[in-house]
């Protein structure tokens, strides 16, 4: 890895649809540094010059591996992370909306500073059978991953975030 500016994807997957989203933004953003949630320490947040936090929804909420990436994390980097630019990714089985606002709860705690609308994909995981098998996320949504992910180390590395 070279000195310059770089994206971390911080990211946790059960059935494998956030992983395959984490994935694909890496594979856009050659500089990222992805890394599983429960691998990320604070002195990863620190070294990072922007985020992209990629998890599934369970339960209707965060997945409990993510929010523990917050928990561990949130005050070694209160007050050091300001004004630094993140994205989402969050796969879901229903909307994704309340996974969604609790990372951004969690984000705004850090006044990082969102530089790309929210990504939900749904995969519509609705029996437990469902829930549970692994997931095949559609090459566009794999595309659009991709796609942000060289999006924010482009303007990482440009200086524009």
């Amino acid at each position: 890895m070279t000195d310059a500016p770089h994206l971390l994807i911080a990211w946790h997957s059960r059935t494998g649809g956030s992983e395959a989203l984490a994935d694909a933004a890496a594979r856009g953003a050659a500089t990222a540094r992805l890394i599983a949630a429960d691998a990320v320490t604070p002195a990863d947040l620190h070294a990072a010059a922007g985020y992209l936090f990629v998890g599934p929804e369970n339960l209707a909420a965060l997945s409990g591996a993510m929010k523990e990436m917050f928990d561990r994390c949130y005050y070694p980097c209160l007050g050091r992370l300001e004004g630094r630019p993140y994205a989402t990714i969050i796969c879901a089985g229903s909307d994704g909306a309340n996974a969604q606002r609790q990372l951004d709860r969690i984000a705004t705690g850090w006044r990082l500073k969102r530089v790309a609308d929210p990504v939900i994909v749904n995969t519509a995981a609705q029996t437990p059978e469902a829930i549970c098998a692994s997931k095949t996320i559609p090459a566009a949504r794999l595309a659009e991953a991709r796609d942000l992910g060289a999006a924010l180390a482009e303007g990482l590395a440009s200086g524009i975030f």
